[in-house]
């Protein structure tokens, strides 16, 4: 394919209407990365990836800040990498959990890890299991 004057041309007048790719390379007859190419080596402002872009708009229509009680998060609005530290009666209005960003790997924040565990480890951790200690399978 050449590339006349009158399609040069009319490309970049498509380019700086807005047109996608796709569409000025429908109507020059080409395919879109023709299009792209020239467009590139004509020095064309370049524009934002509609991948990016969509990325960006979901990051702006993000969820509304949950609800914080007085005290903490209701188990509603209780996300990933939210404390599960419970306080309360769960059949008491007040009842609610920490909400804190949690440590990696535990479902607790910092403080709650140091309440809940051992030198900050979980139970599993500081006591495995002995294959030679009971269970159903072992034989004494």
């Amino acid at each position: 394919m050449s590339w006349t004057p009158e399609k040069i041309e009319l490309l970049t007048s498509l380019w700086n209407q807005g047109w996608t790719t796709a569409r000025i390379g429908e109507e020059l007859g080409v395919g879109k990365n023709a299009v792209v190419g020239k467009a590139h080596r004509l020095g064309l402002p370049k524009r934002p990836s509609p991948i990016q872009r969509r990325a960006e708009e979901t990051e702006t229509k993000k969820a509304p800040a949950p609800k914080v009680l007085s005290k903490g998060i209701s188990i509603y609005d209780l996300g990933p990498g939210m404390c599960r530290w419970p306080f309360g009666d769960p059949g008491d209005d007040d009842f609610h959990f920490c909400g804190k960003k949690i440590i990696p790997g535990k479902p607790y924040c910092d403080e709650h890890c140091a309440a809940a565990y051992l030198n900050g480890k979980s139970p599993r951790e500081d006591n495995p299991r002995n294959p030679n200690h009971g269970g159903p399978n072992n034989k004494r």
